[in-house]
């Protein structure tokens, strides 16, 4: 958990770091069905500790009385010695003490809650899941100076009886948009894409019903297609309303029942994270204001106990969906509990024995959403509990490297990069994969060096070093300008594909001739490959305004993501392709309805419009320092505001003016301008070549400028 998440003052529930964020991550992967069935997930998974000790040294002037609860069964020792029973109230005795609390707790995560009027509960306490004490022959207790300890995790559970296993979403009744007779059932219309639990109105009588879930019509219609669906048994004589218990995504809900069965209407309860849209956009496009409010539904529906990939179908937690969230969430929500909790589920325990969800790649957005998680948040507790998993995950992927210190698929690696539409080689040493390996080991190099961990620092950084100095050597063509996507055996190939080239751009690892090939011969060239999912959409498009193409970003996300919307969608798609027709826009993996129609991943333009438009982004860890940067990408005026640990930054742009407002930290502006600007705080730094800056106090003040738009 997040060092933000830490109550101070009063007591909370506490347990072993990550411990929570696992056992409640697994109950989430596992709740998948496909047609009724159970579908867990197919990789390794890890579970909580299951016996944890927690102590903590006090020095009180007088007695106190304290209240102790706890998840499981559990001891008490006051000054080493053990209590009787299990005490839920004792008497500390004035003076110095140390209390330890060992939780026993199989099904669930061991957790106490412990209340008194100075002794309670909170980050202060320590934990560990081996206290390595023994005792000798003559009772004297062992040296326990081996024992490792971390402070203890919380959230929200903040009394006695919000125990961390009774943890659920918020739910609120929604009504469906109205019933239809359709052959031989009744199809329910919702009115958009949701999530919760179908309840039946007055449902009584004897028989079966089948409830069939649907994305779209289609899909709810199709009784032997659809990907979800639930049957129950009616025996009652009595009308009752009766709520199913397992919750599903859909818009559709079709129901075919037994004509012993009757039931008045259908209604749902709504199943949402409770988060705040901090985060917002608006401008003179009334198309990309409704593009960038589905993309928000979109992202809120997939955050949930933690990021989901999809709702309808998955529902599971994958790091390459993961890190995208984590993105869009910054400029939306700017929730970092969720985060840590989804980067502590994705990593597990050791021992490590596979890549993250079995695939490379997606080890390495682990490694690179710590990056942006420190950067964005400035949390170093959340960087110092975490490093340890790093390390050995990074010594897993080590282990694998070839003679040239390279990744390449092995056996057991699934190595992903994206779906496409056209054929692409997963064979040998992909330039993508030695990118994503490199911005890993700089991660790496980073979290060493905070930590204060200078030899792993140094490790890092020569590895990352020898790494980098090969790509152009390896991979870069000449003659093609670009970054060929792999070589084999030592032989580099003809073929170019947009990934490498993309985050070559991203991750500035390439000069300015270089990116202006790579934009010319690789991004905007339609004889490459084309991409067809948002996933990487999302990063062919965040380079393209890293180049400063905002203004084809405009015209791109409005055919892509407008396309979406045309064809009545309420979220966004897992993949988009125009040139499909009709129902060939739901199929996927070989099945009519395997697409997920409402993906985390769909939700690229909230971070663009973010990041790119509005121009803000951390430029010192925690937004210490930030920039700000706006464009109109083509449109006449855009404002909207972006979340920060301190408050939030707020901007407004047009082809004449430009406002900022920010509350905390110390940033700048920087924009360009025909004619020299004025502004009503600060001073304006020219910078040449018709740029300027302007430095900001982030007092909460506002900032207006005058200028002229370079158009």
């Amino acid at each position: 958990m997040s060092i933000f998440t830490f109550c101070f003052g009063q007591g909370t529930w506490i347990w072993y770091p990550g411990d929570y964020d696992i056992w409640l991550g697994n109950e989430v992967n596992n709740r998948r069905t496909e047609r009724g069935a159970f579908f867990p997930p197919f990789w390794k998974m890890d579970s909580h500790y299951v016996l944890i000790e927690f102590s903590n040294e006090f020095d009180l002037k007088t007695p106190e009385e304290i209240h102790i609860y706890a998840e499981g069964r559990y001891n008490v020792k006051l000054d080493g010695k053990l209590q009787e029973g299990m005490p839920q109230k004792m008497i500390l005795p004035s003076g110095k003490h140390t209390l330890n609390i060992k939780v026993h707790n199989q099904s669930c995560v061991p957790a106490i809650y412990v209340e008194g009027k100075t002794v309670f509960t909170d980050s202060s306490w320590k934990v560990t899941f081996e206290d390595k004490e023994w005792i000798d022959e003559s009772g004297k207790a062992s040296d326990k100076s081996t024992t490792v300890y971390q402070n203890a995790a919380s959230w929200n559970f903040d009394s006695p009886a919000q125990r961390p296993s009774l943890f659920k979403l918020d739910q609120m009744p929604m009504s469906s948009l109205g019933m239809t007779e359709v052959g031989k059932g009744t199809l329910v219309d919702f009115g958009k894409e949701t999530f919760g639990y179908v309840t039946f109105h007055q449902l009584h009588g004897r028989g079966e019903v089948g409830i069939y879930y649907g994305e779209s019509r289609e899909e709810a219609l199709s009784v032997d297609k659809c990907e979800t669906l639930d049957k129950i048994s009616v025996n009652n004589d009595k009308a009752e309303d009766f709520t199913l218990p397992h919750s599903k995504a859909f818009r559709y809900v079709y129901i075919e029942s037994d004509e012993g069965v009757h039931f008045d209407s259908l209604s749902m309860m709504y199943e949402f994270a409770p988060l705040d849209y901090r985060g917002a956009f608006r401008c003179n496009d009334e198309e990309i204001n409704r593009i960038w409010e589905v993309a928000a539904y979109t992202l809120h529906l997939t955050t949930r106990e933690v990021f989901l990939d999809g709702i309808k179908r998955d529902r599971w937690v994958w790091s390459g969906d993961a890190i995208q969230s984590y993105l869009m969430n910054y400029y939306l929500f700017f929730d970092s509990n969720t985060v840590t909790r989804t980067i502590n589920l994705l990593r597990g325990k050791d021992p490590v024995t596979s890549h993250i969800n079995t695939i490379m790649d997606y080890t390495f957005y682990w490694f690179m959403s710590i990056y942006d998680y420190y950067l964005y948040t400035g949390d170093l507790h959340f960087i110092k509990q975490i490093y340890p998993n790093m390390v050995s995950l990074m010594d897993f992927v080590l282990g694998r490297t070839n003679a040239d210190g390279m990744v390449e698929g092995l056996p057991g690696d699934w190595v992903f990069v994206d779906w496409a539409d056209g054929f692409m080689d997963k064979q040998g040493e992909l330039s993508f994969e030695q990118l994503l390996f490199c911005k890993s080991l700089q991660t790496m190099a980073l979290c060493a060096g905070i930590t204060g961990n200078e030899t792993d620092e140094k490790k890092y950084t020569a590895l990352s070093n020898a790494l980098f100095s090969k790509l152009d050597t390896f991979f870069w063509d000449d003659r093609k300008k670009a970054f060929v996507h792999n070589r084999k055996d030592g032989i580099k190939s003809d073929e170019v594909t947009r990934y490498a080239n993309i985050f070559a751009v991203l991750f500035d690892y390439v000069d300015s001739e270089k990116k202006q090939a790579i934009r010319e011969n690789v991004l905007l060239n339609d004889a490459i490959m084309k991409i067809t999912t948002p996933y990487m959409r999302f990063y062919e498009l965040a380079s393209l305004c890293a180049l400063g193409e905002q203004p084809y970003v405009t015209k791109e996300i409005k055919a892509y993501w407008g396309g979406m919307l045309k064809l009545g969608a309420t979220s966004f798609w897992e993949k988009y392709n125009p040139a499909e027709k009709g129902s060939e826009h739901y199929a996927m993996y070989g099945r009519p309805f395997g697409k997920s129609l409402c993906h985390a991943w769909g939700a690229a333009p909230l971070y663009l419009l973010g990041k790119y438009y509005l121009g803000v982004s951390p430029v010192k860890p925690g937004y210490e320092e930030f920039s700000v940067e706006p464009s109109l990408g083509g449109l006449k005026w855009i404002e909207g505001s972006v979340p920060t640990p301190h408050g939030d930054i707020r901007v407004f742009m047009d082809k004449k003016t430009i406002k900022v407002t920010s509350s905390g930290g110390t940033g700048y502006l920087v924009f360009s301008s025909k004619s020299r600007p004025k502004t009503s705080r600060g001073k304006i730094e020219f910078l040449g070549n018709n740029r300027y800056r302007l430095f900001l106090d982030g007092d909460g003040g506002e900032y207006i400028l005058n200028y002229r738009a370079i158009l």
